[in-house]
């Protein structure tokens, strides 16, 4: 009898915050800058440079921590973890290990509850960069605060982890803490994946997979993951720990290094910096502030405006669609039909063109639907016009004058028209 298993899997995402400086200096944050260039002797770890820590940087942690459901801990402590690796000019990165930021947080799917084990602040390091026959570290990510969120090993499949990320990056982009662009490096994932007899409490030996990219990879690297580790124990062979990368071309992992213990990592409290205190009042100003989180905003997009479960979803999760939908109601309350022209024809149009930014503005799309409302159009005749709109920006009053396609509806005009046809054509009469 095949003995059948369970994979349990965690996940640490990695969330650039969208500060305009780093976490411990005042240098500029720029994907884009010539290398080495936002730069200076703190985040160079020049001899003598000492760290500030960046506010703004902490009350984004603290905003992503209640969006996330957390118990804030008003007093944290800023710790070194130790590492050697040529983008890690200090030879430790500043982070938190024995009192984060904030702990026992939770995000919910659609049909699971996940746990947020605990949430914490630190610095990314720099990025190497590598070529044929040398590799150059470019030091202008140094520095750059993060967040990193690690999860409880709550998640069953690569589906419900795909799930997860999309969700807790809807979550940061809402509370306006990061644009979270993956393509960026501005959300990273580490996954953790363990396999467990079915039915057993007892977990296996856990595996990390670093630095994972996109969710699409994500998926890869579990289910490569789980079909690896199923192999081995049907073979009777164990599971070694050990730290793994992903390659997309094969969509295969590979062994990195054996993996490290905290203890490997020599964490002590930074002597440079004093223990991050939160004030009451600060508090209750960013509880007080809290834009609308995702959830909140599809309860109110069906209670407002009558939309489904999954067009709220699908217009909450692309927060760019949910703005634009937003304003569009502002020029008309053909909300259901706005709801389908963005969710089918623009975002068809987008998804079939590879293209991020929606071509036309909310009011276009609002007057095409009241010239539908208004039988200037048909809706079939609705469907040219979108097309047109969306690859011309042209506006559908415009295009619909141009193209002649203004149907007619008044009685005394269709009269007027038969009349002339059958005038002109006495034999068809």
């Amino acid at each position: 009898m095949t003995m059948e298993f369970e994979p349990v899997i965690g996940l640490e995402v990695h969330v650039h915050m969208d500060t305009n400086t780093k976490m411990f200096c005042s240098c500029k944050i720029g994907y884009d800058a010539p290398p080495n260039t936002n730069v200076c002797p703190v985040c160079m770890a020049l001899p003598g440079s000492l760290p500030v820590i960046n506010k703004k940087a902490v009350e984004y942690g603290v905003r992503t921590s209640l969006a996330l459901k957390c118990q804030i801990n008003l007093t944290s402590i800023m710790a070194r973890k130790h590492y050697f690796y040529p983008d890690l000019p200090k030879g430790y990165q500043i982070s938190q290990y024995e009192k984060p930021l904030a702990e026992h947080g939770f995000v919910l799917l659609e049909n699971k509850k996940i746990r947020i084990r605990r949430l914490h602040l630190e610095e990314d390091a720099g990025k190497n960069n590598h070529y044929e026959n040398s590799s150059l570290v470019d030091l202008n990510r140094a520095g750059t605060p993060l967040m990193e969120i690690v999860t409880e090993p709550d998640l069953s499949s690569s589906e419900e982890a795909k799930e997860f990320l999309e969700k807790l990056r809807a979550i940061v982009r809402y509370a306006n803490v990061s644009k979270a662009d993956m393509e960026k490096g501005q959300l990273r994932c580490d996954v953790n994946v363990s396999l467990k007899p079915k039915g057993s409490t007892e977990l296996g030996t856990r595996v990390e997979v670093k630095n994972v990219n996109s969710f699409k990879f994500v998926q890869k690297a579990i289910e490569y993951e789980i079909e690896r580790q199923t192999k081995l124990l049907l073979e009777g062979k164990s599971i070694d720990q050990e730290t793994r990368g992903f390659d997309p071309q094969s969509g295969k992992t590979f062994v990195m290094r054996t993996k490290e213990e905290a203890e490997d990592y020599r964490y002590f409290k930074d002597p440079d910096l004093l223990p991050l205190v939160i004030s009451k009042e600060l508090l209750e100003s960013i509880k007080d502030n809290m834009p609308e989180l995702p959830d909140e905003r599809i309860e109110r997009l069906m209670k407002d405006y009558g939309l489904s479960r999954y067009e709220a979803s699908v217009l909450t999760n692309l927060k760019e669609l949910g703005d634009f939908f937003q304003e569009a109601t502002n020029y008309t309350k053909e909300y259901k039909a706005l709801s389908n022209w963005l969710l089918n024809d623009v975002l068809g149009f987008m998804n079939e063109n590879q293209i991020e930014e929606i071509p036309i503005s909310p009011k276009q799309l609002a007057r095409l639907t009241e010239l539908i409302k208004e039988d200037v159009i048909s809706t079939k005749i609705a469907k040219e016009v979108i097309k047109d709109m969306l690859s011309t920006k042209k506006d559908p009053d415009t295009i619909i004058e141009q193209r002649g396609l203004k149907q007619i509806s008044n009685e005394d005009e269709i009269k007027s028209v038969v009349i002339s046809v059958l005038e002109k054509f006495p034999q068809e009469k």
